[in-house]
Parts: C-alpha cells; sequence; structure tokens
C-alpha cells in the first residue's frame, strides 16, 4: 500500500509542471480578456472598471476561482467580471454591446499575435533545450485564448454574446431582460454539462485556430 502511495507521488513534479501549463496561459487569457472589457467601457464614458481598480495587467485582480478551474480542465471558462455601469454611457446598449464584444475581440487578437510571435521565434525555440516546454506552453496559451474567446460569444447570459444578442431588442425588452441577466448562469451551468455544447466550443475553437495560423505561416516564411 505504502509503495503504491509513494509511487504516487513521485511524478509530483511532472503534475506540477502540467498543472503550471495551463495556469499560466489561462491567467494571461483571462487578464487580457477583463482588461479589455474595462479599457473599452473607460473609452466609452464608464469610469467604473478603473476606480475599481480593474484596469490592470494584475492577474490577481481578475480571477474567479471557478471560471478558472473550469478554463484549465475544460480549455474554456471565464473571469470576475469587469464592473460596468451603463447609466455612464452615452448609448447605454450599443455601448455595453460594444464593451461585451471587447473581451472575446481581445483573446482573438492575443492569439493571432503570439502565433505571429511564435512563427518569428520558431527556429531559436526549436533549437533550445526547453524548446518542446515554450512551444507547448505557446499553444495552450493560443487554444485557450481561442476557447474563451468562442465560449464568451455563446449567447447565454451573462456571457458577453447575450448582451451583444440583446442590444438588437427594443429598448423595453432589452432593460427588462438585463434585469433577469443574472439568473442565466443556471442555464449556463446546465449547458456546460452537456457533450453537445462542450464538443461544439471545441470545433469552434479548432476551426478558429486552422484560420488564424496564417499567421504563424506569414511569420515563418519571413525567417526560414
Amino acid at each position: 500500500m505504502f509503495d503504491g502511495f509513494f509511487r504516487d507521488f513521485s511524478n509530483i513534479g511532472d503534475i506540477l509542471m502540467s498543472a503550471l501549463m495551463r495556469v499560466i496561459p489561462a491567467l494571461i487569457c483571462i487578464t487580457f480578456h477583463e482588461l479589455a472589457h474595462g479599457y473599452t467601457a473607460y473609452k466609452l464614458g464608464d469610469m467604473t472598471a478603473k476606480d475599481k481598480g480593474r484596469l490592470t495587467l494584475n492577474p490577481v485582480k481578475h480571477i474567479d476561482i471557478f471560471g478558472l478551474l473550469m478554463m484549465l480542465f475544460f480549455r474554456f471558462g471565464w473571469a470576475k467580471p469587469v464592473p460596468v455601469d451603463m447609466r455612464n454611457f452615452k448609448h447605454p446598449k450599443w455601448y455595453m454591446a460594444v464593451t461585451a464584444i471587447a473581451g472575446p475581440a481581445s483573446n482573438i487578437v492575443l492569439a493571432a499575435f503570439v502565433l505571429f510571435i511564435y512563427g518569428l521565434l520558431i527556429v531559436p525555440i526549436m533549437t533550445s533545450n526547453a524548446g518542446a516546454v515554450v512551444s507547448e506552453l505557446i499553444m495552450n496559451t493560443v487554444y485557450l485564448s481561442l476557447a474563451l474567446a468562442v465560449f464568451n460569444l455563446m449567447p447565454i447570459p451573462p456571457l458577453d454574446g447575450s448582451k451583444v444578442l440583446f442590444s438588437l431588442l427594443s429598448e423595453e425588452k432589452y432593460f427588462k431582460l438585463m434585469k433577469y441577466e443574472r439568473y442565466g448562469i443556471i442555464a449556463l451551468i446546465l449547458v456546460l454539462n452537456t457533450g453537445i455544447f462542450r464538443n461544439t466550443i471545441g470545433r469552434m475553437t479548432d476551426s478558429l485556430l486552422s484560420g488564424l495560423s496564417v499567421f504563424f505561416r506569414a511569420a515563418v516564411s519571413l525567417v526560414i
């Protein structure tokens, strides 16, 4: 019994390294996502995120533990929402939609940028002793960033996609639905438990990654 116990802990280094290879990309992705929300809201006239100290690259300010765990184990999840007071917007409904879409958009841009830099540095990375580790870290970041974007674009409250979809409604219906937005988390938890939903997220993420690989190939063509 004790032999088995100690064997389980003999690979603790591998377990920690594996967790680290997921934690670092997850923190990078959620930080950019939430910062994009907050900065966009700030530029559109809402100071709430700035006043709450959320316009920062410090990942601790943006972590939602459950959402982070979802990203680590299922490759899609969420962060602690940036506070936004849409009453400060000149055009509340439309500016809220722009603020919402900024998060997923930032993740797609981040993935494209990382792929391009990866392509530029592919030779020194692959010829270094830590090449395999660095490559895995980079690709985990790219995939998680895209998965976060795809997941949050789903039109299910309180995800970003719902705010964009709701903006197409009349003012009366929009604000009525926004009052009940917090109850959408129940529907979200239910759909998260369906294989169809998870497979859909995976397929959409893979398709997006395939399309963005053009940035990697373009960068590689510049150095090889």
